[in-house]
């Protein structure tokens, strides 16, 4: 059972962790690797992150706030890489990293 004073952050953090492994995984097969090569370093650090805070939330951790402000901001910065990006496994990573920072926002405020 999920700690209910944190569930929609713990969902959209769990959420974004998938979609931004996913998304790092879909550009190492791109034909420019290169190119993504900062768009793949993002998702694996919002990845790892995002993973973090949602763990943090469950065991009702003291550094569950602390790390969602961290998480919010790697959110932000993967989500203007990946946006900048027109494949649909970049744009998907967006729209999860953007909904992520906005919970994990108020979960730190």
């Amino acid at each position: 059972m999920l700690n209910s004073k944190y569930e929609a952050c713990i969902q959209a953090c769990s959420n974004c962790a998938i979609v931004c492994e996913t998304c790092a995984a879909s550009c190492l097969r791109e034909d420019d690797v290169k190119m993504m090569a900062r768009c793949i370093e993002l998702d694996r650090d919002c990845a790892d992150l995002c993973a973090l805070a949602a763990t943090l939330m469950a065991r009702d951790s003291k550094l569950a706030k602390e790390m969602c402000r961290i998480c919010a901001q790697a959110c932000r910065e993967c989500a203007e890489e990946c946006g900048s990006h027109q494949m649909d496994h970049c744009q998907a990573c967006a729209e999860a990293c953007r909904q992520c920072a906005e919970e994990c926002e108020k979960m730190a405020a």
